[in-house]
């Protein structure tokens, strides 16, 4: 357990900066959709009843808050690893509660404006969004938020006064005696 902990809240943080794209995107979505669950009911609780979640109203709220500050998380590069943990579970939900019924054909969501309505094409087409949030936060988990994130600000300062705390004790420790002593 202390193992995960470790993984989770210190990620590598020397990425390429072009991860700050990957974390753009994904934080993103996840931060408008998180954004749109509060402004407009069919998004949230109105979604999340039709497809018998249970407690439509604290689930829709309590999704809605983990995806506008998770995607906040995200997008800054902060704590990148630890939501994208949550994330990833969202997702897998969020494909499993829709896409079924959509394959099905017994879906209580509207389906699809134009052919494919239901079966594997269907889904396939509907699922881009989902299949491409989830692999981006898999990424991040895997790879971390990149030098250019809120994480490695925080890991170079912490490693600056390290170094510092490191320093000044030796050089007080070494210093010869002089006559002033």
């Amino acid at each position: 357990m202390k193992r995960l902990f470790a993984y989770l809240v210190h990620p590598p943080t020397d990425g390429p900066r072009s991860i700050l794209f990957l974390r753009l995107m994904a934080g993103g979505v996840f931060f408008w959709e998180g954004l749109l669950k509060f402004v407009y009911a069919n998004q949230g609780v109105g979604r999340f009843t039709k497809l018998g979640i249970p407690f439509p109203h604290e689930t829709a709220t309590f999704v809605a808050c983990l995806e506008f500050g998770g995607g906040l998380l995200l997008i800054s590069g902060l704590t990148t690893r630890l939501i994208a943990v949550p994330f990833i579970a969202e997702m897998i939900v969020a494909i499993l509660s829709t896409k079924i019924g959509l394959y099905l054909g017994t879906s209580p969501l509207p389906l699809p404006p134009a052919l494919p309505k239901v079966g594997m094409w269907a889904v396939l087409h509907e699922i881009r969004s989902d299949y491409a949030q989830i692999l981006t936060t898999i990424f991040l988990l895997v790879n971390g938020p990149g030098s250019w994130s809120l994480d490695a600000v925080l890991l170079r300062k912490r490693a600056s006064a390290e170094h510092a705390y490191v320093t000044g004790s030796r050089s007080r420790v070494n210093l010869p005696a002089t006559a002033a002593d």
